[in-house]
């Protein structure tokens, strides 16, 4: 009988394992992750739960008992400290091993930390990752209180959404000329940026942080537009960057993240790799995505080829944001557009990001007909024409026709 062993235990090893077993699979499963937690979402700890509207039950991606109930074997709280590839066996932190047949890696990522030396060691320097994380910000966040959100990309945006709705004070400083600059159209940013002062952000962008001051707290911030602000605590979004260190001790082949091939293969025939922490090939190229889309998709995809299936993996990239009353979807990737169309009905808005004649992806801000509509069209390679996207009046239904 052969052993599955999964390191990481998110979404994707959740999706991973949960397909084996309604694949048919019958062999032995092993999920092992460092967090003391069952597999739980993620997305929803910068918002519903950070505010405190999600049960952390509610987070879970299965109740407990699924694992139990399929033979999926939890080792929770465990740090896997090296892959042996040659004995195809794994070394946990005590020392004790685990022989595998297949392996599949889903370590995730690890957010970038503020340096210790501009003050990212100090107490109240937070990071939104983890369930632990958010545990330990969530007490910070009461009325009145002065947090400085470092990084204009969407968990800053998320967590100063969090901050002001709770009543407190909210700076937000974007080193970019704009917020979401790495990963929006400026239409979209306009539209993110009038939202949040609307509701009395402060955002600074252009603007760094210098450095954090406190003894032992953080209690200030010097910017790099010379001003200095007291803050109560810090919440840093700047980006995060895949876990392979794992992968890197084992010998395997990494660029930009965890290299596999078109099944989910790595370098080694044996182990796989799925979600934040694995690149795949796109285009003349290879592609990492950070989205919970991507980690079901490939953890699914591992599981069919390690039937046999034989499938190669197809994107269909789609990601979302909540903010206050906002929900923001976001279908393929707007990575060459040279034009952005805009749609409007009511309050709900939609940019379209075209490059030449062809539709690439599309922003909707509490638009979901936009996006199902425009979602479709892409995944099936359909560009409708720019005049009947912009004009309100054209049924969006009729552009999957057109």
């Amino acid at each position: 009988m052969s052993h599955v062993v999964v390191v990481g235990a998110g979404q994707a090893a959740a999706s991973l394992v949960a397909k084996l077993r309604s694949l048919g699979f019958d062999g032995q499963i092993t999920v092992v992750g460092e967090e003391p937690a069952v597999p739980y979402q993620r997305p929803p700890l910068s918002k519903a739960y950070l505010l405190g509207d999600m049960e952390l039950e509610r987070l879970y991606l299965r109740p407990e008992s699924f694992y139990a109930d399929n033979e999926i074997a939890l080792r929770l709280g465990t740090r896997v400290e090296a892959i042996d590839r040659g004995s195809k066996t794994l070394t946990f932190e005590n020392d004790e091993t685990l022989a595998y047949d297949m392996l599949a890696l889903t370590t995730g990522s690890v957010p970038n930390r503020l340096p210790n030396a501009i003050g990212g060691d100090l107490d109240g320097v937070f990071t939104v990752r983890t369930l632990a994380d958010v545990d330990a910000m969530a007490p910070a966040f009461r009325e009145g209180a002065k947090v400085l959100i470092v990084g204009g990309g969407y968990i800053g945006l998320e967590a100063a959404a969090v901050a002001a709705k709770r009543g407190l004070s909210v700076t937000l400083v974007e080193m970019a000329p704009r917020i979401l600059q790495r990963v929006a159209a400026p239409e979209t940013s306009d539209y993110f940026r009038a939202l949040h002062v609307a509701h009395g952000v402060d955002i600074r962008e252009g603007c760094g942080l210098e450095m954090l001051t406190g003894e032992g707290h953080v209690s200030g911030a010097r910017l790099t537009d010379g001003s200095e602000i007291d803050v109560n605590f810090v919440v840093v979004g700047v980006g995060i960057r895949p876990d392979t260190a794992l992968a890197e001790q084992a010998g395997l082949e990494i660029d930009n993240g965890i290299a596999v091939d078109g099944e989910g293969r790595t370098s080694d025939p044996c182990i796989w790799a799925a979600g934040d922490c694995a690149s795949f090939p796109h285009g003349d190229g290879r592609l990492r995505l950070e989205s919970v889309g991507n980690a079901i998709d490939m953890g699914e995809l591992l599981a069919a080829n390690m039937m046999g299936k034989g499938v190669a993996y197809v994107p269909k990239p789609w990601f979302w944001s909540d903010q206050y009353d906002v929900k923001l979807q976001i279908a393929g990737l707007g990575t060459g557009y040279d034009e952005i169309v805009t749609r409007r009905d009511g309050d709900a808005v939609s940019f379209w990001y075209y490059a030449g004649d062809t539709l690439l992806a599309l922003d909707a801000m509490n638009d979901p007909r936009a996006y199902m509509v425009g979602k479709r069209l892409i995944e099936a390679g359909k560009s409708p024409g720019k005049g009947a996207v912009a004009n309100p009046g054209v049924e969006l239904k009729t552009l999957l026709t057109a």
